[in-house]
């Protein structure tokens, strides 16, 4: 016998993709945006209800059994964030009273929003959550649960556009009309017919974007003819111009070479006659060109001294600078020392001063037990020895301390045994007092300690003297490197207006270097300004403008690069020395530049 419940699954999940299937292929032949009054839309929106509804859990309340499918779908909202927006839009729709009505509404927006087989492909992950709202045998919790998910994914084709607002879903009756999934012969020739149509509209939609894309082609292409065309005529044009053009300069290239024949002629001529004056001018040229090497190669060796003299003086400024920090560092270790062992001193002053306070406690008891203590004199009078000694070796050591505070001196360690001593000394006195009975035999022991004492204090001194000794050294050598310190500063001092002054010179040396590079550059400029000019021929300048005499070996051409004039050395004897060159220059009379002795009719 097989479970009614896997047979009820097994109907909803085959009317299901009837449904599906048949919903799909009405809105291709009809149209893939579809309404809310399309019969085959209606009937999967039913199909869909009846497959949410099988095995839903009855739950109970106060008046009535509960049995709805909106309590699942509420669950998508926390486990999608997108349906938030559904599921708010669904709560406030006003004409919705009924859960039933809420979850028809939400099943339509989902549709339209193509997502519905993702909220229940979500919903069906989570079976815990499921199991609260379905029996364990439901669709919802089976695997054709999923099967109808992966369905659903089809209807993503489909544009469908709902009315929700105005429908009244409340009251709806969810009945499957299964006449639309029967088949019968009409049925069978009306789809074939309708294959038929289909092909053929497809073919005609291939055809008319084939002719589309053959008008645009043609237009291209009339227009890349239309651009060659023009672009030919421009071409003709050129060519035409291009051998007008060829036709001229080949008559140019001819009289070109006639002049070319007849100038060849006369400077083979000129040129016979003019190298004994070319070789004088070279000679001549040479020896200058000679003495202007020799004072670059002089001012560019001062110049690489000079700066080498300035890197060795920055060397020793660096040494310099770093032996005065070092020395800047010693300085302030030292004063930390001296402010510290002023301290110390501070410190044995104040225990000075209870010490001698002490003291003053101290005569205060003994005057007292001698009031008490007058029935024993001899003691008394012992007492009273004893307390003198101690008086006077106090004055002694008060009259030390005084010359060891004088040399600022250090003495920790003695006040602190002073102190410890006279605190003995007290106690023993207090136990002097309360025990009459061994006093003798204290007081001698005491005259033994204070022997020892005494040794031992006279120590002590001897070694703050040794560590007096040792400051004053300290002292004096602190006082040694500052002195070396002053020393330092008027070394460094005397290097820095060193150092100035050799900054100055080079800076001297730099500017008249660099006015003896702008002279030489000056030479050159001049040099290649008289190579770019154009010399009269040998013919027209035959004769000097001042004393109007023919050039000759003797007579030697000037030229003045500044107002053209040519003279002959006898009459352009003004000269001028240039503090650049080794020799004086002659000088144009008429503007007073510098003449240029000319080699040869082309070349300056």
């Amino acid at each position: 016998v097989k479970d009614p419940t896997a047979v009820e699954r097994a109907n909803l999940l085959n009317m299901a993709k009837l449904s599906i299937k048949g919903l799909i292929e009405s809105a291709l032949s009809f149209g893939r945006t579809l309404d809310s009054d399309y019969p085959p839309l209606q009937q999967f929106f039913v199909v869909m209800e009846h497959c949410l509804k099988h095995g839903l859990k009855v739950r109970k309340s106060f008046l009535s059994y509960n049995k709805t499918i909106w309590g699942p779908l509420e669950l998508v909202e926390k486990l999608y964030p997108e349906a938030e927006e559904i599921a708010a839009s669904v709560r406030d729709l006003p004409g919705l009273k009924t859960p039933l009505g809420r979850a028809r509404a939400w099943l339509r927006l989902a549709l339209m929003q193509k997502k519905m087989a993702d909220y229940l492909r979500c919903l069906i992950i989570q079976r815990e959550l499921l199991s609260e709202f379905y029996e364990y045998h439901a669709l919802m919790m089976e695997e054709e649960g999923a099967v109808i998910v992966g369905l659903l994914v089809g209807l993503n084709v489909i544009d469908a556009n709902l009315c929700v607002k105005g429908e009244d879903l409340d009251s709806q009756v969810g009945v499957i009309d299964f006449s639309m999934y029967l088949k019968s012969d009409d049925d069978i020739g009306g789809k074939e017919r309708n294959e038929q149509i289909a092909a053929i509209l497809d073919q005609k939609n291939y055809v008319e974007e084939l002719n589309r894309q053959l008008n645009s082609t043609v237009s291209s292409l009339h227009a890349r003819v239309d651009s060659l065309e023009k672009s030919n005529t421009k071409l003709i044009e050129e060519l035409a111009i291009a051998k007008n053009n060829i036709i001229k300069l080949q008559e140019e290239n001819h009289q070109l070479r006639s002049e070319n024949t007849l100038i060849l002629m006369k400077t083979q001529h000129h040129l016979e006659v003019t190298k004994v004056d070319v070789e004088a001018e070279l000679q001549t040229y040479k020896h200058s060109r000679q003495g202007l090497d020799e004072m670059y190669n002089e001012a560019r060796r001062q110049l690489r001294e000079e700066s080498q003299l300035r890197q060795d003086m920055e060397n020793e400024l660096v040494v310099q600078v770093s032996m005065k920090h070092e020395i800047e560092l010693a300085m302030k270790l030292l004063e930390k020392d001296i402010h510290e062992k002023q301290d110390t001193l501070i410190g044995l002053r104040q225990q000075l001063d209870e010490v001698k306070a002490i003291n003053m406690e101290m005569y205060q008891k003994l005057q007292v037990s001698e009031d008490a203590m007058k029935e024993k004199n001899e003691i008394i009078g012992r007492l009273e020895d004893k307390t003198n000694q101690i008086n006077a070796t106090m004055k002694q050591l008060e009259q030390r301390l005084q010359q060891a505070e004088k040399a600022q001196l250090e003495a920790e360690n003695e006040d602190e045994k002073l102190k410890q001593e006279y605190v003995n000394k007290s106690e023993s006195l207090q136990k002097e007092f309360s025990q009459k009975e061994k006093q003798l035999l204290q007081l001698e022991t005491d005259l033994k300690i204070e022997k020892e004492w005494r040794q031992t204090l006279e120590d002590d001194l001897q070694k703050e003297k040794e560590t007096v000794s040792h400051l004053r050294i300290e002292t004096q050598e602190i006082i040694n490197l500052k002195k070396e310190f002053i020393k330092l500063q008027e070394k460094n001092r005397q290097l820095k207006r060193i150092c100035q002054d050799q900054e100055a010179a080079l800076q001297e040396l730099a500017s008249k270097l660099s006015e003896s590079k702008l002279k030489i550059e000056d030479i050159k400029e001049a040099n290649k300004a008289l190579q770019g000019q154009v010399w009269l021929k040998d013919k027209e300048a035959t004769h000097c403008k001042l004393c109007e005499k023919e050039f000759s070996l003797s007579k030697r051409k000037h030229h003045c690069r500044n107002c053209g004039e040519i003279f002959c050395n006898a009459c352009s004897d003004n000269e001028l020395p240039l503090p650049s060159s080794p020799k004086p220059v002659r000088v144009c009379d008429s503007c007073h530049a510098i003449l240029i002795q000319r080699c040869s009719s082309n070349v300056p």
